[in-house]
């Protein structure tokens, strides 16, 4: 009996101290844990490069062919071609602004517009034929004048189509005038931040105007 309690006494102390010891041990641990987490998530986030602006969908220019479908109403279904003036004529609803508005968009004011004469009506815009669209490049460019876009087209590629930048060319203050419903839009546009990825890629619509000051 002599010889055991010893052996249990230390074994009661060297447990005290293992009891003792994993809860310090533990909070280490965790403290550590989202130390190096948060470290990771940031060096994840500076890796990551920043994703290129996609381009806008489609937007009706002049001269585009469509197709108004109205839902088990075969008068008020047509076909439609946009006038010059950006405008499209429909039954009941008369002269509606086309240009510029993505078939999705127009499809949603003939439908408010319909409201008024029919209850819930069923509407979908059908591009039957999407004319070249026209922008226009002028200024301090090797050939200033008319790009077609056909699909998407950025100022940067619109500049190269124009023969790229003259040598006293206002890089940093290029301008793109957009007509919209409240009037003609200014649009700031910066060159050389744009060749070096800073900020998002700015698309054309029909009739954009870019200039390049000297």
């Amino acid at each position: 009996m002599k010889t055991r309690t010893p052996l249990v006494c230390c074994c009661l102390v060297t447990t005290a101290a293992v009891v003792f010891a994993s809860p310090a041990a533990a909070r280490q641990t965790a403290s550590a844990r989202p130390t190096t987490a948060v470290a990771t998530d940031k060096a994840d986030t500076k890796a990551k490069p920043q994703a290129p602006a996609l381009g806008d969908e489609y937007r009706l220019g002049a001269g585009d062919k469509i197709r108004v479908e109205v839902y088990k109403d075969p008068q008020l279904t047509q076909s439609a071609q946009v006038r010059p003036d950006g405008k499209i004529t429909l039954p009941l609803v008369g002269d509606i602004e086309a240009t510029g508005k993505t078939p999705l968009e127009l499809r949603d004011g003939i439908t408010k517009a319909l409201k008024e004469y029919m209850t819930n009506p069923v509407v979908a815009v059908i591009v039957l034929e999407a004319t070249a669209s026209t922008a226009y490049v002028l200024g301090e460019v090797a050939h200033p004048g008319a790009v077609n876009l056909q699909g998407p087209v950025t100022v940067l590629q619109a500049i190269a189509m124009a023969g790229g930048l003259k040598d006293f060319a206002n890089s940093k203050n290029i301008r793109i005038l957009r007509k919209g419903p409240a009037g003609v839009q200014t649009i700031a546009f910066n060159y050389k931040d744009a060749v070096k990825g800073i900020g998002g890629q700015v698309y054309l619509r029909p009739g954009d105007t870019v200039i390049v000051p000297d």
